[in-house]
């Protein structure tokens, strides 16, 4: 039996314009405009879906997600500064105690750091490479 595959994951949003600008910046490219609400990036087969509630007719608020979706990225430096300066912030301070954004090694062993996209979901960085998957069996 095949393991299932994660394909889609859908991240609500306050304004689909400002959301698209921000993840094609920081991811580096334009992804796709799916309906007046719908944006999708392709993560590396995993769909990133930003789902504005109000632009697809619901009507309803964005929830932001209670916990991190975590990247891997080629570098951190340039996922940094894009997150800085397309609306979204880094993280003020860590559950690691870490200052603001912090490039750090985790106890785990990645190299990471914490933000926020312009509609408050909590975002990490990691640098590829360095992704935790899991201890292997033994």
């Amino acid at each position: 039996m095949t393991a299932p595959h994660l394909f889609r994951i859908i991240l609500q949003v306050s304004d689909i314009e400002v959301a698209a600008a921000f993840y094609a910046a920081v991811l580096g490219m334009p992804g796709e405009r799916v309906s007046g609400g719908r944006h999708y990036f392709n993560c590396g087969g995993t769909i990133l879906a930003l789902l504005d509630p109000s632009g697809d007719g619901s009507g309803a608020a964005p929830v932001s997600l209670p916990d991190h979706i975590y990247f891997a990225v080629d570098e951190l430096g340039p996922a940094r500064e894009a997150v800085a300066a397309h609306g979204g912030r880094l993280a003020p301070g860590d559950v690691h105690g870490d200052p603001a954004g912090r490039v750090a090694r985790r106890p785990w062993g990645e190299v990471s750091f914490y933000a926020f996209d312009p509609s408050g979901n909590p975002l990490c960085f990691v640098q590829r490479g360095s992704e935790f998957l899991g201890r292997p069996r033994g």
